[in-house]
């Protein structure tokens, strides 16, 4: 086709579209059409088939984009929160505009920096809060993570005290025989009779372990707690700071300790020790020094030698050994020039319980400082040290070759007050000295707990030492009932709350004494096996029994409480009550005593239960806890819920069906303290749940027979009032099934109607059968009564019964 063709063909379609008026004329040319044809296809390949598409789109609802486009790039947002410019002072119309624009500007910055500082203050609180978690979190895994949970799958050992318990014991060897102590125990505080020594108990049962240290620790808290009875009415703490026994005994304690030491060394070398004599400490101290020291190693001890020996070691170590005569023996067989120092040890043997003479006591002080302390014989500087408490500051390096030596020199410098020029180490201050000042790190307490506790016990810290030992995985069980025997022989200062941490400080306290949350370490311990061990579980909860929660209630109880509802074994803690009315004992009858009723924790339990919505299981608690009338209660409110429902294999309404049906069997003939009401709905519901079961099992004449004896429904016009007026006086559970009776009901009729048309059409076509008119009267009565009723029925009940009426006339 040539250019002549096509021109022609352009100018004919010209022609004919100049005589159509759908399409609007085009006044352009040839080359005006390319133009705009090339323009066109530069746009769609610059901007891209998205771009046109939204051109198109808009378009189509009559927005010009490239308008909107040319507008929003003329727009700079920057400059609009900037500050403005100064004008001149004379243009006043420019200036109020330009102050009014900065105010808004100003008002717009101190939001947006108000904002600002809102958002991160409260990020800030919100970390805080995280953080005082994590804080809880952490103390409480010092004694037992909660996370950590024992395989019990690993732990076949079974429990003695509760053999009946399906899951295996999480209480290992250790732990078990601990629990069967403290069941023994607990069964002698039941009785009321004479309370056994349980530090003696536990230590006896600890050396069954093989473990030396454990051993060594329980040794210690044996010599601790030979003191004084501690008064019950007294803070722990604040006696323990008075009594002066607690020294003696840690003293006492060091002192055998080496003493048996020295015996080792000497029987390792009989032939060396020559050791002869009488048995004494004398003896035993002279053969020892004869093997520790020779020529050799002699030098810079000073004075006269007793029986070859240097004398000021002899003395030392007859002091080591708490042998206070045989160090006077000691410094007499010397040479004369420690008269004073002599008067001082006779004053101590002959008046212990006087307080030693200020005057001669200053006058050996000072011929300590003037010639002793420089001198170059180090057992000679610490027996005068021990002797008269100066010199607090040093160490005796030489002599103090281990951590009981230390601690034995610390205790003998010890002074009941601080001296006015602060030369005398008080309790307290060698308890800050140990807790404090040295601290975990000094005695390498991760490596060597036993070492850490036995110096934090030594000196009266026993908080802090049994937090410290419960860390530790090994030594928790040992913690826990090194605990439980100081805290029942008063021993052990506890917090005002039993919501602090395991260990707190009282600003009240001396110190740096610390208290411990036995209610914290308990219930800390018992988590691990409470589930699978409930019956030592509850023996250690009752050790609970004196504290109190914030809102005042009996700890133990709470405990009780809180593992019934986790656990849901109520049979086993609270027993079952038989069909004679007579519960069977449970775990927590063994506890009945002045203090605890067993019936009062099942009503705590229950109580409990209902305010979490598990009525089910408040029903039997409140059973056993004798109130029978709060079990009618909630067994009726739960079966108007499903009393309509069929009766399948482990369904809720098969078990209430069951327990109404105990109820009702052992409450026959028996009188309970109850509101009249809840007597008859329960009686009532136990009837509608005969009436559903044989409406579902299709045995339609009995279950109209049991309705007929509820007098709930009409059968009859004559019968619709009385049954109105009855309605009035039900309880809201029989109102709630109120429309699953009428539907059941002319269910029944229905198909008892259907029954008797499917037998004889010829009756229906001359409509005079009595029996279909009597069916039709009561489906009439029916609906009249769901009609009249002060009641608003659910869903379409009023529709369906209606409909099925129409279906039977």
């Amino acid at each position: 086709m040539d250019f002549n063709s096509l021109l022609q063909q352009a100018q004919r379609l010209n022609n004919e579209i100049q005589h159509t008026e759908e399409l609007p004329r085009v006044e352009r040319t040839i080359s005006q059409v390319l133009q705009a044809t090339k323009e066109l296809h530069t746009r769609v390949t610059q901007t891209g088939a998205q771009d046109i598409q939204a051109h198109i789109l808009l378009a189509s609802k009559g927005i010009d984009l490239p308008k909107i486009s040319q507008k929003l790039e003329s727009l700079n947002a920057q400059k609009t929160f900037e500050p403005l410019d100064p004008i001149s002072e004379t243009d006043v119309q420019n200036f109020l505009k330009n102050e009014k624009e900065n105010t808004i500007l100003s008002v717009i910055e101190e939001v947006h920096k108000n904002a600002f500082q809102s958002a991160q203050k409260r990020k800030w609180e919100h970390i805080k809060a995280e953080w005082r978690e994590e804080k809880v979190k952490l103390m409480n895994a010092l004694v037992g993570p909660s996370q950590n949970w024992i395989d019990i799958e690993k732990l076949p050992e079974q429990t003695v005290i509760n053999e009946t318990f399906g899951l295996r014991s999480c209480l290992n060897n250790i732990e078990m025989a601990y629990a069967r102590e403290v069941y023994d125990y607990n069964v002698v505080v039941i009785k009321g009779a004479f309370r056994p020594n349980l530090v003696q108990k536990f230590s006896k049962v600890a050396k069954n372990f093989k473990d030396t240290k454990v051993n060594d620790i329980w040794e210690i808290m044996k010599y601790m707690v030979d003191v004084t009875p501690v008064p019950r009415n007294r803070d722990p703490l604040q006696s323990r700071i008075q009594i002066k026994q607690f020294v003696e005994q840690a003293k006492k304690y060091l002192e055998n300790r080496y003493k048996l030491y020295m015996s080792t060394v000497i029987s390792s070398n009989l032939r060396e020790a020559q050791r002869g004599g009488v048995p004494s400490t004398f003896n035993l101290v002279s053969a020892f020094v004869g093997l520790t020291f020779n020529k050799s190693n002699c030098f810079g001890l000073q004075d006269v030698n007793v029986d070859g020996k240097p004398l000021w070691p002899m003395v030392y170590y007859c002091l080591r050994c708490g042998d206070m005569q045989s160090a006077l023996r000691c410094v007499l067989m010397g040479e004369s020039g420690h008269e004073d120092f002599i008067q001082i040890l006779e004053d101590k043997i002959n008046k212990p319980e006087q307080k030693i003479n200020i005057k001669l006591e200053g006058q050996v002080k000072l011929h300590y400082c003037n010639k002793i302390k420089n001198s170059t014989d180090p057992y000679k500087k610490a027996v005068y040290c021990i002797i008269v408490g100066c010199d607090i500051n040093d160490q005796h390096l030489e002599v103090a070759k281990t951590t009981d030596d230390f601690l034995w020199i610390q205790l003998s410098i010890l002074r009941n007050e601080a001296s006015e020029n602060g030369e005398s180490l008080t309790y307290s201050g060698l308890q800050v000295m140990i807790l404090e000042k040295y601290g975990e790190k000094h005695f390498n307490a991760n490596e060597q707990q036993h070492l850490y506790f036995q110096v934090l016990a030594l000196t009266g810290q026993f908080e802090a030492a049994i937090e410290f030992l419960a860390r530790s995985e090994k030594y928790r069980p040992h913690a826990v009932h090194i605990a439980l025997a100081l805290n029942e022989m008063m021993l052990i200062g506890g917090p005002r709350n039993v919501q602090e941490p395991l260990l707190s400080v009282d600003i009240e306290d001396t110190v740096p004494m610390r208290r411990l949350n036995m209610a914290r370490l308990i219930m800390l311990y018992v988590k691990k096996f409470e589930m699978t061990d409930p019956a030592e579980a509850l023996q250690y909860y009752f050790f609970l029994r004196n504290l109190k929660d914030p809102d005042g209630r009996n700890l133990f109880l709470v405990c009780v409480s809180d593992l019934a509802i986790e656990c849901r074994n109520y049979d086993l803690l609270f027993g079952k009550m038989m069909p004679n009315g007579v519960a069977s004992g449970g775990l927590l009858q063994q506890f009945d005593c002045v203090n605890f009723d067993s019936r009062t924790a099942a009503n705590i339990v229950a109580d409990e239960l209902v305010r979490k919505g598990m009525f089910e299981d408040a029903i039997k608690l409140y059973d056993l806890a004798d109130m029978q009338s709060h079990s009618l209660r909630y067994l009726s409110l739960l079966l108007s819920q499903v009393v309509h429902q069929s009766s399948k294999k482990g369904s809720l309404r098969e078990r209430l069906a069951t327990l109404a049906t105990e109820f009702s069997e052992r409450l026959r003939g028996s009188r309970i303290e109850c509101e009249a009401q809840i007597v008859v709905t329960f009686n009532l519901l136990n009837e509608l749940v005969s009436f559903f079961d044989y409406y579902h099992e299709r045995r339609y004449q009995l279950a109209l027979e049991i309705l007929a004896t509820t007098k709930l429904v009409p059968f009859s016009m004559g019968e619709l009032e009385e049954s109105l007026n009855n309605f009035k006086g039900l309880g809201s559970e029989i109102s709630k099934a109120y429309p699953y009776i009428l539907l059941a009901t002319m269910d029944i009729l229905y198909s008892q109607y259907k029954m008797l048309k499917g037998k004889d059409t010829g009756i229906l076509k001359s409509g005079g059968d009595s029996r279909l008119q009597h069916l039709r009267q009561q489906a009439k009565a029916l609906t009249n009564m769901a009609a009249t009723i002060p009641y608003r029925m659910p869903g379409d009940t009023n529709k369906r019964l209606v409909q099925t009426e129409i279906l039977m006339n």
